[in-house]
């Protein structure tokens, strides 16, 4: 089976363990970025994993290339070009300090790139599967007309195509959002979303959940994801369900809606090591389940299990393999030191 994602890998600088922004005098550098998180996950778990974005012809394109091929990401499709790579800056959050998150991206290569420089019959030459996100449309009119082109030929293909909706506020408005989104959701056959997006891209909220006290109503998500559902005629509609207790002990699990039943996995109290590609994560748990034959209730678990895992690794890409998570999600969450 195979996967491509579509989307921009950045440079992430971060301060050294939980120092603050201010505090550091040197920075660690990794990279990440939505749809490369998915990309490296599904290699990780034996699927070819194909990823294409923009990045420039120099060493620190290159770099980011490399981040990649190291776990067997197939970057073939890579297109060379333009001046820089976009970077972000984490500071991570602890106990009643969130992190933070600034963007230093304006400019990217993949933020310049044109319909042109993708060949994507070439590109989804024998894929199966074809995920992005609502990061990438959101770098520009110009990206989100390339996402639109790639989800034509895709759905020309009989490809599946997943979106992660990934609402940020710093990218676009709530009205831009809305109005792209709504025009690329008509191709979309699996949706992923948070507690939030649903509301902040499409004005559609689940009733009696309150997020920031820690409330989650499942009622209310059932509602949500047949809303989704009935608007776009998605085939499954997956959402995270995060309780926030504080930065640093967040409780995590997800419901899957797939147009006949709806499923809720078992919930894990998790202390956070690195938050950050935790939906990515989830999201290529769905994608290897549901291209594994997994029935919906066993990749819901799978993909929460998946996700739990990832909250424990440093860095954005999850480190782990498919047997891994089937502990896990099979029931064996003690954590007790493997001899």
């Amino acid at each position: 089976m195979k996967v491509v994602t579509f989307g921009e890998i950045m440079l992430r600088l971060a301060p050294e363990g939980y120092y603050r922004f201010i505090q550091a005098d040197s920075f660690g550098a990794t990279y990440g970025g939505g749809e490369a998180n998915v990309a490296v996950s599904l290699a990780n778990y034996g699927l070819e994993s194909r990823y294409v974005t923009k990045l420039p012809a120099h060493d620190i394109g290159q770099a980011a290339i490399n981040s990649l091929r190291r776990f067997g990401v197939d970057t073939s499709m890579v297109v060379r070009g333009g001046d820089r790579v976009g970077i972000y800056f984490l500071e991570k959050g602890a106990s009643q300090r969130p992190s933070k998150v600034i963007y230093d991206r304006a400019g990217s290569s993949i933020a310049a790139a044109v319909s042109g420089d993708f060949d994507w019959d070439a590109i989804f030459e024998g894929a199966d599967w074809f995920h992005f996100t609502g990061i990438t449309p959101a770098l520009g009119d110009n990206i989100a007309a390339v996402c639109e082109d790639a989800c034509k030929a895709a759905k020309a293909k009989g490809i599946t195509i997943s979106c992660d909706l990934n609402y940020r506020k710093k990218l676009w408005s709530r009205k831009k959002a809305s109005e792209v989104m709504a025009r690329l959701c008509k191709y979309v056959d699996v949706c992923i979303a948070n507690e939030e997006d649903a509301k902040d891209v499409f004005g559609i909220e689940a009733e009696n959940t309150d997020i920031t006290g820690g409330k989650l109503d499942h009622e209310g998500y059932r509602s949500v994801a047949k809303q989704l559902a009935d608007r776009f005629g998605f085939q499954k509609v997956a959402i995270t369900l995060r309780t926030s207790i504080s930065a640093s002990e967040n409780n995590w699990a997800g419901m899957l809606y797939d147009g006949k039943d709806f499923y809720f996995s078992k919930q894990y109290n998790m202390k956070i090591v690195d938050r950050v590609g935790g939906g990515d994560s989830f999201g290529a748990g769905l994608i290897y389940s549901f291209l594994s034959g997994k029935d919906s209730a066993s990749a819901l678990e799978f993909a929460v299990a998946a996700s739990c895992l990832k909250h424990t690794i440093e860095g954005d890409f999850n480190q782990v393999g498919a047997d891994e998570v089937e502990k896990l999600a099979g029931g064996d969450a003690s954590g007790r030191v493997q001899r």
